[in-house]
C-alpha cells in the first residue's frame, strides 16, 4: 500500500507539471495573438513556478532505491587523535540532529559514548520521517575538519577525521535471519543521564556479529528487555544495508561498502582555518559559509551526491552554493 500511494503520488504530481507547462504555453500563445501583454506576462510566471516545481520533483525521483524511503540510523565515530576529533564528532553530530530537525524528522539519540575531556566517541541516531534513509544515504564515510585548536595552548592548526555510517530501519515486512550462535552479546551500565538506576544496573546492550564484525549497542531505555531489542533492530537494519551495498556494488561496479571507508577515502572538508571553506570530494560542490553548514545546511551536498550516484559515479557540474 506505501508503495502504491507513493507511485499515485508521483504520478499526480507529474500530471500536474505536465498541466501547468500546458496552460503557461497557452497563455503566452494567446497573449502575444491578440497582443495582450498581461497574458504573456502571466503565462511566463505560470512557466517559471513550473520549473521551479519540476526541479524539486527532479530531486525527489533521485530517491527511489529499494529502502529509501524508510527510517534511518546514523552512527558517528571519532577518528585518532583524541579531545579534538572527539569534539569533531559531537559537531557532526549536532549537525545532523538540526539538519533531521529542520526537515521535520523524529531524532531519537540511541547510544552515544562520551570523550574523556570533551565531545564524543561515538553515537547513534534513529532519525523518522518520510525518505530519512534515502536523504541521507550518501553521508557515510569520513569527515575531515581543519581548524585551530580550541584544545591546543600554543594554538597550532588540526587536522580531525571523524566517520560517518547511514543504514535503513528494516521493514517490518522485511525478513532477515541472524543465527545467535553468531553473535555475541554483552551487557553494561549506561553513560550519560539518567540517575541512579544508571549507575546500579547493566540495562545497555552491546550486540557483535562475528562473521561480519558488526557492532551495535543500545543504552536509549532503562530496561535491558528494551534495548535487547532495539539492538537486534539495528543489527537486522545494518545485514540489510550491507546487501543493499553488494547489490549497488554489484549493478554499478563501485567499491561504496563500510569495509572501504579508511582515514584516506574522505567525502567532505571543512576548513575553518586559515580560510573559510567547505567542499566535497566527491561532486566538487563547495561553500565558504562552514558555520551555514555545520547549523545543518547540507541539503546542497545531499543532492549532488544522489545525483552523482543516480548517473553511475559521473562527477556532476561544480557549483558555488553561496
Amino acid at each position: 500500500m506505501r508503495s502504491r500511494q507513493n507511485l499515485e503520488k508521483q504520478i499526480t504530481a507529474f500530471r500536474a507539471i505536465e498541466q501547468d507547462l500546458e496552460d503557461g504555453v497557452t497563455l503566452i500563445e494567446l497573449g502575444e495573438a491578440e497582443g495582450d501583454q498581461a497574458s504573456v506576462s502571466e503565462g511566463e510566471e505560470t512557466l517559471k513556478r513550473t520549473l521551479a516545481i519540476a526541479e524539486k520533483r527532479q530531486i525527489e525521483a533521485l530517491l527511489s532505491g529499494e529502502a529509501d524511503g524508510n527510517d534511518s540510523y546514523l552512527e558517528v565515530h571519532a577518528g585518532a587523535g583524541g579531545t579534538e576529533s572527539q569534539d569533531w564528532a559531537q559537531m557532526l553530530l549536532r549537525m545532523y540532529m538540526r539538519w533531521a530537525e529542520d526537515k521535520g524528522y523524529k531524532v531519537a539519540l540511541i547510544e552515544q559514548s562520551a570523550g574523556e575531556e570533551a565531545g564524543i566517541k561515538s553515537a547513534t541516531l534513529e532519525i523518522k520521517g518520510e525518505n530519512a534513509y534515502g536523504w541521507l544515504k550518501t553521508e557515510s564515510g569520513v569527515h575531515r575538519l581543519v581548524r585551530i585548536s580550541p584544545y591546543d595552548s600554543a594554538a597550532r592548526r588540526h587536522t580531525s577525521f571523524a566517520s560517518v555510517w547511514v543504514f535503513p530501519v528494516v521493514d517490518e515486512n522485511i525478513d532477515i535471519e541472524i543465527k545467535e550462535s553468531d553473535c555475541r552479546i554483552d551487557t553494561y551500565r549506561s553513560s550519560g543521564a539518567g540517575g541512579q538506576h544508571v549507575n546500579t544496573t547493566d540495562s545497555a546492550v552491546r550486540i557483535t556479529h562475528i562473521p561480519t564484525n558488526i557492532v551495535v549497542a543500545s543504552q536509549q531505555e532503562r530496561s535491558q528487555i528494551k534495548n535487547r531489542a532495539i539492538a537486534w533492530g539495528m543489527l537486522k537494519a545494518r545485514l540489510y544495508e550491507l546487501e543493499l551495498k553488494k547489490r549497488e556494488d554489484k549493478a554499478n561496479a563501485e567499491q561504496a561498502t563500510k569495509s572501504e571507508i579508511g582515514w584516506g577515502h574522505q567525502i567532505r572538508s571543512y576548513v575553518l582555518q586559515p580560510y573559510q571553506l567547505v567542499k566535497d570530494l566527491r561532486t566538487g560542490v563547495q561553500t565558504s559559509d562552514p558555520a551555514r553548514v555545520l547549523d545543518g545546511d547540507i541539503d546542497p551536498f545531499v543532492e549532488a551526491a544522489l545525483a552523482q550516484r543516480m548517473k553511475g559515479g559521473a562527477i556532476v557540474a561544480v557549483e558555488d552554493i553561496d
